[in-house]
């Protein structure tokens, strides 16, 4: 599976999530926490973010903690000299989700739509 037909499938999985993750990426915004959300989407156990849907209660294989680029930097899983560059790539916050992913393909950002087709 290449990568395209990888984010297709991840985005049909988290059509159930998007209300979610869409509410928690805004409000991080307006309440002024940061301007560059980040979902950490996960399935073990990880400090990173604050913890906003276990998957084991909900339906789905995901658990997201909500975090911020700050604390990417903070904990330094982004270095300091590549926040800018970071900045720069970040897409639209009204259109899209960024999302850090990780799984067993390894980490990785992913920006997802706000609106997905049916």
């Amino acid at each position: 599976m290449d990568k395209k037909e990888r984010l297709a499938a991840l985005q049909q999985e988290l059509k159930t999530y998007l209300p979610a993750l869409t509410q928690a990426a805004d409000t991080i915004r307006a309440e002024g926490v940061s301007k560059y959300p980040i979902l950490v989407l996960h399935k073990l156990e990880i400090a990173i973010g604050i913890p906003i849907i276990d998957r084991h209660q909900v339906q789905g294989d995901w658990s997201v903690n909500a975090s911020t680029l700050e604390e990417f930097v903070t904990k330094r899983l982004i270095p300091i000299e590549q926040a800018d560059h970071f900045r720069k790539v970040y897409k639209n916050p009204e259109a899209y989700i960024c999302l850090f992913v990780l799984s067993d393909i390894g980490a990785n950002f992913v920006f997802l739509p706000k609106t997905q087709k049916a």
